[in-house]
């Protein structure tokens, strides 16, 4: 009795990993949409084209992995009850075999779709990282922090030493000890 249990029981743990990465998944797509929808305001005609194109995207996505979400969990829900009717089966001893049978094909088609569906997310999410919009430039909105940054930007840029002529002479030339 214990033995037939056994493999329904890594079933279940490998389709609770599957359901850990896609809610790690659904969290960032979530967490990109707040960004984008936060900075939209801010951002010019062109730009706030791009993150239109974006979030449209991202709500595909986060569809997607709902979806994907919501089969795994229903698999898993398959392969807990077909725990149940297994050891129900040897306890009042009625051949519940059939039984069994669909609630593991059941599992496996939501398991299968679920993946299908993840598959696709997956590739959505790939094609939309070429196509994301970039971090936009901090902008001062204070008067004063424009003023400071203009005359600090103009009057005191050091250059840095890789771009010094003396640096390059001391590159060049071989050390003397």
């Amino acid at each position: 009795m214990i033995q037939l249990a056994i493999a329904p029981v890594f079933l279940l743990t490998a389709i609770a990993t599957i359901i850990n990465v896609l809610i790690a998944r659904l969290a960032r797509a979530v967490d990109r949409r707040r960004v984008l929808e936060e900075h939209l305001p801010e951002y010019g005609a062109d730009r706030r084209a791009a993150a239109q194109r974006e979030l449209a995207m991202l709500n595909r996505r986060i569809t997607l992995v709902i979806w994907a979400a919501a089969l795994a969990v229903l698999s898993a829900l398959f392969i807990c009850v077909l725990i149940g009717t297994a050891f129900v089966g040897a306890v009042v001893a009625i051949d519940l075999s059939k039984t069994v049978a669909f609630l593991f094909i059941a599992s496996v088609i939501a398991l299968t779709i679920c993946l299908m569906v993840f598959l696709r997310e997956i590739t959505i999410a790939a094609v939309s990282a070429r196509q994301t919009v970039g971090p936009q430039p901090f902008a001062r909105k204070n008067a004063t922090a424009q003023a400071k940054y203009a005359t600090e930007s103009t009057t005191s840029t050091p250059a840095s030493r890789a771009e010094s002529p003396a640096s390059d002479q001391a590159r060049t030339t071989p050390s003397a000890k």
